[in-house]
């Protein structure tokens, strides 16, 4: 299975050059460490960050120059900073070609709930409903199994919900999945060293399988 750092070195794939890409708290802000080389992007942060660059090392890190989920990150030549309602008006007008978010759960209708769970302090919904809402591409970053061994990948979301039907792709610790528009989770391709029927057990929503389905290429 695929640690964290997996899923976000084969979410990086999906990246394409060009592309304005906003990454969500957890496992998202990771991928800012595995752009391809040489592609031309722009990351941003929802908080106010334009121009985003990976992780600072150990002993380089600027207090003042956090992400959204207050991790220090680093600039990139020529970022901008800017206060919360331009990033909002970014993101709302349409201007981010991809949105990565983590997810508590995900129906197999492309409903996400990743902002609360009952009866657990929550400090207020972020900013994933702008981005549910808003962004012409989706991909959520998530653990398939939760620590009891059950699966987040369901028929339907039991958590409140975030948006509706408005995940496209979803990569996990076990595999790559369409969600296809008639709902049912389409199995692209299976992480190293882990079986259809591994994945079949890790699923408790539709999944769809059809034919040999590859190993992901992570390097």
């Amino acid at each position: 299975m695929l640690d964290k750092e997996g899923i976000a070195k084969r979410i990086a794939k999906e990246i394409k050059d060009g592309y304005y890409v906003n990454l969500g708290i957890g496992i998202p802000t990771l991928c800012a460490n595995y752009v391809p080389k040489g592609m031309d992007i722009v990351l941003q942060s929802e908080n106010g960050i334009l121009g985003m660059g990976p992780f600072p090392y150990e002993g380089e890190e600027d207090s003042d120059l956090i992400n959204a989920g207050k991790q220090t990150v680093t600039l990139l030549n020529g970022a901008s900073i800017f206060d919360s309602a331009m990033s909002f008006g970014m993101i709302r007008a349409q201007k981010v070609d991809l949105t990565i978010l983590g997810a508590m759960e995900v129906s197999e209708n492309g409903d996400i709930a990743n902002w609360k769970i009952p009866g657990k302090m929550v400090k207020g919904m972020g900013g994933a409903m702008d981005l549910v809402a808003s962004a012409k591409n989706i991909i959520v970053a998530m653990q398939q199994v939760n620590k009891a061994g059950e699966s987040k990948l369901l028929p339907k979301c039991t958590l409140p919900i975030t948006g509706v039907r408005c995940i496209k792709k979803i990569v996990t610790e076990l595999g790559v999945y369409d969600v296809l528009p008639e709902g049912g989770f389409k199995l692209l391709e299976r992480a190293p060293g882990i079986s259809v029927e591994h994945i079949r057990k890790s699923t408790a929503g539709k999944l769809i399988v059809e034919g040999d389905v590859p190993e992901m290429i992570l390097d």
